[in-house]
């Protein structure tokens, strides 16, 4: 890997970090939202149990964990600024702090045979599952497209820890596509949707840390537990 200047300006230091924290809250997203309905069981719904989706815990005692966490990652996706100069970056982070917002409030279906709100119908499900797609669309244009342009047109050219950035955003990109794939095929065919879709959110996450390049820190923590140099920062 390229060696990292320790001056750098707080402008990338800024959107460095942005990053991380979008990764940071897709990432524990699904363990968060099954464990606090663990720890506040709801009744009628099996404690341990997985439920259908990961939208479903909107309505266990998950509920706080899953709209904050989609309210946070709409605000930082509003405010995410990208390159300077690349007006892409902007709108993909726009349409998806919309998609992510609407996704919140425009709730699923209820688990098992628990009633949905008085305001909730059958046009609230396909707002939310119309928006969570857009969610997704942009999570994958940003794993495939944003985050592996370069002012180097030829990859051979990149840096080695760019190109390790760039491989990683490709595979975390495909994998949203297949579990995108596989979350509809199973909605199609009335079965659990909660694998597919913590998958694509794993790997969007991952995505972004990549992005962030939150790997830098853990290489350096491996490196002095190790008793060895740190690799640069």
């Amino acid at each position: 890997m390229t060696a990292r200047s320790t001056r750098d300006p707080p402008e990338e230091l800024s959107l460095r970090a942005h990053r991380r924290i979008v990764g940071t809250i897709g990432f524990f997203l699904p363990a968060l939202v099954y464990g606090f309905a663990a720890a506040r069981p709801t009744a009628g719904l099996d404690r341990w149990q997985l439920l259908w989706s990961v939208s479903a815990y909107y309505y266990t005692g998950a509920v706080g964990v899953f709209v904050g966490a989609l309210f946070a990652l709409a605000l930082f996706l509003f405010s995410y600024r990208g390159y300077k100069g690349v007006i892409a970056d902007r709108i993909v982070g726009g349409v998806g702090g919309l998609a992510a917002l609407v996704v919140a409030l425009f709730p699923t279906s209820a688990p098992g045979d628990l009633p949905e709100p008085t305001w909730w119908g059958d046009t609230t499900a396909v707002v939310h599952y119309v928006a969570a797609v857009v969610l997704f669309l942009s999570f994958i244009v940003f794993a495939l497209w944003l985050f592996r342009r370069s002012d180097i047109p030829e990859r051979r050219d990149r840096p080695p820890d760019k190109r390790f950035r760039d491989d990683v955003c490709l595979g975390c990109g495909l994998v949203m596509i297949a579990a995108v794939t596989w979350a509809a095929v199973a909605k199609y065919q009335d079965t659990p949707i909660f694998w597919p879709e913590s998958i694509a959110i794993v790997a969007f996450a991952i995505s972004w840390l990549v992005k962030g390049e939150a790997h830098w820190p853990l290489l350096r923590g491996a490196k002095k537990l190790m008793g060895g140099a740190s690799p640069p920062p």
